[in-house]
């Protein structure tokens, strides 16, 4: 675990650059994003394996309260990448999962797969103009937290005051570039996640070896005061025997 858990934090690193990228426009270019808008994409990012704390069970919470505060008219669709998180959320919102990826995490992400994710989602006819995606922060080795990363469309970017003051962007460049930016969006968040995971894998596996170790010691003590007391009480018997024979 320690050796996947670092190449996990490498990659992150390499990746953060471009992470930030991802959102230059929205944040340094000033453009504003619809808030409350009438269809709305959250993606939900987790794998398939196991073993690691509370990774996906807290996306599936966080994805849960968002959907209790959204105002009523506002249709949202979820995308589920992993199935961790897919279980749990489908238990109460199933009828809103538009598409789920499973077979993640069993290697290293790839922006292969994060590109097919985000060409499902745009194919899939739900015309959304926002949305969010939720994933796991890594922070240290012994923390992450749940946070939030907007995803913005054509369609939510067009006649904005902020993108005209750019030269020559059609509706087409701004489509490819939206398109771009949400694959690259969902392979950052993957990269984080994984790192993550990792993490709280390695943290799950070094306090269950510890407390294995501690169960393993409680038993020896416990099994060698019941030997203990076996042997006495045999040799108590003995010597009683031996002293009524006299």
């Amino acid at each position: 675990h320690g050796a996947k858990y670092a190449r996990a934090e490498k990659a992150l690193k390499e990746a953060r650059v471009n992470g930030a990228a991802t959102q230059a426009l929205v944040e340094k270019g000033g453009v504003p994003l619809t808030e409350n808008a009438d269809k709305q994409l959250f993606i939900g990012i987790s794998s398939d394996r196991g073993l690691c704390g509370g990774i996906h069970s807290g996306i599936a919470k966080a994805v849960k309260f968002a959907l209790k505060e959204i105002p009523a008219g506002v249709e949202v669709k979820l995308v589920t990448v992993g199935d961790k998180a897919r279980s749990i959320i489908q238990r109460s919102n199933a009828s809103l999962i538009l598409l789920s990826a499973n077979e993640v995490g069993r290697r290293p992400p790839v922006f292969s797969e994060a590109s097919l994710v985000a060409q499902e989602a745009l194919n899939s006819g739900y015309s959304f103009k926002t949305g969010t995606i939720f994933y796991n922060h890594f922070k240290s080795a012994a923390s992450y937290e749940v946070r939030k990363r907007p995803v913005v469309t054509a369609a939510a970017l067009d006649d904005k005051n902020e993108i005209l003051a750019y030269e020559e962007v059609d509706r087409e460049s701004l489509q490819s570039y939206t398109e771009f930016t949400l694959a690259s969006n969902i392979f950052y968040t993957m990269l984080e996640s994984t790192a993550a995971e990792q993490s709280s894998r390695m943290t799950a596996m070094e306090n269950a070896s510890s407390n294995a170790g501690d169960m393993i010691s409680s038993l020896r003590l416990t099994f060698n005061r019941t030997r203990q007391a076996v042997i006495t009480r045999e040799l108590i018997e003995i010597i009683s025997g031996a002293s009524a024979l006299e």
